[in-house]
């Protein structure tokens, strides 16, 4: 049977939602079908968030209708919808690292002995079998903040699943994983739809939806603009529903011939972590950093910005020796930094895009201890327009913006310190194809304006397309250098794997 030839287990129809300034959502359909994997797509900001929060309780709905079986619903509030059956696992896993995974999956329904005793025994042997289902090798006893970030997503699977959840959201589920744990995921996907569960999967991998879906819907701005069968589609075609328009060209890299010498690198040492590192980086030049996770990439990228301190070796800025041993320091001498992790480490979530903006250089903005708010004012609006950072206002706090509109703000306070070498690790990770677009155009005008950028990736295609020069590293070590037109994905592999 076809899943559209049954009666859908969870029905939208018009779904509406306003948020000052904003329309997140108008007039949205989907239907959600028992045993399917139903693919959400759509560029940041096209209201694939705020849909899957109507539908998992988390903000209500302003027009519009959902039924559940065919009988019509109002969700109001995440306990709520866990009642009737709908699960959600955010790629910000909610999970106690301390408590152990069987103490996850029952938290707040812990089986009782009485007087408030918990019985133990009961709340492992449940949850032993909640996991041993997914047919995954866990044990209940063990401590989350123990497990693998993939372990640790089958803990929140098994915890869905012990509420008899029908429907499960996946938003982002293999952002963190590697190869073999996004196989693994694959294969606990294919036994939830054994079972006749619905499975809502959001991601911008979009390779990953035609080994995993079955049918995908494409929203844009707010609307619903197509629902296909994964079969029956072609990538080609799901961007262009996306954006509205044909993507010629992925990676739109422009060559620039490099300049001067910005930045070297003479042996740097960190104790088991970096081993004897030396390379160097020129102006309008974009060096690309691979390798495998855990070969050392983030952990250099924290070395040369000081956010790490180094054992050993030299770095030189501009010819001369400098010693970076903090993050300011790294920012007075020109560097700036885009970590891996945005909303943790790069953003301050509840503050406005214009504080963000200005945050590392707000020396800049302060006189006598008082803040010059017009020249800070004029700062934000000046790189909100340069970047195109949608956003209702500058005073529009940053949690509220898409993925790509983080990113962008992120650049954007390193744009403002007036910063000349850039450091971009997993610059495009988990921002939409058309997003990834524009921050590989912004790439190219930083480097026809002279500035410099280490760009680290995990996703080979963006390190061929993006880069001058090629770094590969591994278990510590640089493993090999290559020329981008000397570059294959082949020797990128042998060489992050040891086999030159």
């Amino acid at each position: 049977m076809t899943p559209t030839a049954a009666k859908p287990v969870l029905s939208l129809r018009g779904i509406r939602k306003v948020f000052p300034g904003v329309v997140a959502l108008d007039g949205v359909d989907l239907d959600l079908h028992a045993g399917e994997v139903h693919v959400l797509l759509g560029e940041n900001g096209a209201g694939k968030s705020t849909l899957m929060k109507v539908i998992s309780g988390a903000i209500t709905l302003d027009a519009g209708e959902i039924r559940i079986d065919g009988q019509p619903v109002r969700i109001a509030s995440p306990r709520h919808a866990q009642s009737l059956g709908i699960g959600i696992i955010y790629q910000e896993l909610n999970l106690v690292p301390h408590l152990t995974a069987g103490e996850n999956i029952f938290l707040g329904r812990e089986p009782g002995l009485g007087a408030g005793v918990i019985d133990q025994r009961a709340l492992v042997r449940a949850a032993q079998q909640q996991l041993d289902d997914l047919g995954v090798a866990i044990d209940a006893r063990t401590t989350v903040e123990r497990l693998s970030v993939a372990q640790q997503q089958m803990v929140e699977v098994a915890k869905a699943l012990s509420l008899e959840a029908r429907v499960l959201i996946m938003d982002e589920p293999t952002s963190a994983l590697t190869q073999q744990e996004i196989a693994e995921l694959f294969a606990t996907i294919g036994r939830l739809k054994a079972r006749g569960v619905a499975v809502v999967y959001i991601s911008h991998r979009m390779e990953e939806l035609f080994a995993v879906g079955d049918r995908v819907t494409v929203l844009r701005d707010g609307r619903h603009v197509g629902t296909r069968m994964i079969r029956e589609t072609t990538m080609d075609e799901l961007v262009r529903l996306m954006v509205g328009r044909a993507l010629s060209e992925k990676f739109p890299k422009q060559r620039v011939p490099a300049g001067a010498e910005v930045l070297r690198v003479e042996r740097l040492e960190r104790h088991g972590l970096l081993h004897d590192i030396s390379f160097s980086l020129r102006r309008s030049e974009v060096v690309g950093l691979a390798g495998l996770m855990g070969s050392g990439r983030t952990e250099l990228a924290r070395a040369l910005f000081g956010a790490d301190r180094i054992d050993g070796g030299r770095i030189f800025v501009h010819g001369r020796e400098r010693r970076i041993d903090s993050p300011r320091s790294a920012i007075d001498l020109g560097l700036g930094f885009l970590t891996e992790d945005r909303k943790s480490q790069g953003l301050v979530l509840v503050q406005s895009v214009q504080e963000n903006l200005t945050l590392p250089s707000v020396g800049r903005f302060s006189r006598l201890g008082f803040m010059r708010r017009r020249d800070e004012a004029q700062a934000a609006a000046k790189r909100i327009a340069e970047l195109r950072i949608k956003t209702p206002g500058p005073h529009q706090r940053v949690m509220h913006l898409s993925g790509g509109n983080q990113q962008k703000v992120v650049l954007g306070k390193w744009l403002t310190t007036e910063a000349e070498i850039f450091i971009f690790d997993e610059p495009t990770r988990g921002i939409d194809v058309g997003a990834k677009v524009e921050i590989y155009q912004l790439m190219n005008q930083l480097v026809a304006r002279g500035a410099a950028v280490l760009m680290i990736s995990s996703e080979l295609p963006e390190i061929l397309g993006m880069s001058d020069r090629i770094l590969v590293m591994r278990a510590g070590r640089i493993a090999g250098e290559f020329n981008a037109a000397d570059a294959t994905p082949e020797k990128i592999l042998a060489a992050a794997l040891g086999r030159n």
